[in-house]
């Protein structure tokens, strides 16, 4: 019974002194999964960077858009404006009397009737 005891504790003993020199495969495991990481976050940083250029470029471009559409852009009338205004126009009305009964300004009577008369 005695050397039984004495086996088992020369075994523990032995066993113990083997594992500190196995290799920890959790630490090597951590290392892997804080490299990830890192390269995870390297990552999402440089899109959020690249997104932010794409937005600064996107809200350039759409104000610079927008400046030329309002300095191209004439100003549209619909036709049932039109018509009321070539007829008015036909009646004999002044420019300014147009503009008044229709709520038009006075440089789009002007172009309605250009575009008349051209026809």
């Amino acid at each position: 019974m005695s050397t039984l005891i004495i086996l088992l504790l020369i075994l523990s003993i032995l066993l113990f002194i083997i594992s500190f020199f196995q290799k920890d495969h959790s630490t090597n495991l951590k290392k892997e999964v804080e490299d990830l990481s890192m390269n995870l976050y390297q990552e999402t940083y440089q899109i959020n960077k690249r997104i932010k250029v794409l937005e600064e470029e996107l809200l350039v471009d759409d104000q610079l858009m927008k400046k030329e559409l309002s300095k191209s852009a004439k100003p549209v009338v619909n036709e049932i404006l039109k018509n009321q205004v070539i007829a008015l126009f036909k009646q004999g009305l002044t420019v300014e009397q147009i503009a008044k009964q229709s709520a038009l300004a006075q440089s789009e009577v002007k172009n309605v009737i250009a575009d008349f008369l051209e026809q």
